[in-house]
């Protein structure tokens, strides 16, 4: 029987307590009681995927330059946690292929595309989701909804999720738009009310709105019914579930 509780998606890991995106966050989440986790995507220059939001390494590593147009050999040597506390030093910029090592099988796993790159992201992803042979752990979501578009006609098997901040007239109508099957939605928590999850329930789209840190917008959605909540602060969430 499916409990009531929404899930707890750790985004970027647990980002409030540890540096982004990077193993050592995705590890506290796990061990903060997240039965998820939130990750943003990159191409290198020689077609590694790689974990991190921005599409540069200047604002979370020692480093500088976009991601595209350096090679992973020169991405694993940078420092991807000294900027959050001392006690992370020595981090780095994961691989997509290290985080599915380290996050069991049956864990939610929300893949965000950040940029296209010319169709290149989608045929990598799809080829390294097909190989891990964890399509049905995966949910591939983007602010591009028309990357998610193609990826749902490229491969029938994946899960894909609209990410937006707009509040919709009708969340559960938009997503039909997209003429494929989408799983699930992924607004901004301010801009989706009770009845808009209860038409995406109604309509078997899960939701999972980002990025939510505060109790009393926990309550809310909690109180909404929405499927999963995504956090900076998974023990702060996984506190407030264990105590109602």
């Amino acid at each position: 029987m499916q409990t009531q509780h929404p899930i707890i998606i750790g985004h970027r890991g647990a980002a409030g307590e540890a540096p982004e995106n990077t193993l050592a966050s995705f590890a506290l989440a796990l061990e903060q009681g997240a039965q998820g986790i939130e990750l943003d995507v990159h191409l290198t220059k020689d077609g590694e995927i790689v974990v991190c939001h921005d599409p540069s390494v200047d604002r979370t590593t020692n480093g500088s330059g976009l991601i595209v147009n350096q090679s992973w050999g020169d991405l694993k040597a940078l420092d991807a946690g000294f900027w959050f506390s001392e006690a992370y030093t020595g981090e780095r910029i994961p691989l997509l292929r290290e985080v599915f090592e380290l996050v069991p099988r049956g864990l939610l796993i929300n893949v965000e595309v950040k940029h296209a790159y010319e169709g290149r992201m989608e045929k990598a992803l799809l080829a390294f989701l097909r190989e891990s042979g964890r399509l049905e752990d995966v949910v591939i979501s983007s602010f591009d909804h028309k990357v998610i578009q193609r990826l749902k006609q490229q491969e029938p098997e994946a899960k894909v999720g609209l990410l937006y901040a707009a509040n919709l007239i009708n969340h559960a109508a938009y997503a039909k738009q997209l003429g494929v099957d989408v799983h699930s939605l992924h607004p901004y928590h301010h801009g989706i009310e009770h009845e808009d999850v209860a038409a995406a329930n109604a309509a078997g789209l899960a939701t999972y709105p980002y990025t939510v840190n505060e109790i009393a917008d926990y309550k809310k959605l909690i109180a909404c019914g929405v499927t999963g909540i995504i956090t900076d602060y998974p023990a702060r969430l996984q506190a407030l579930l264990q105590a109602q």
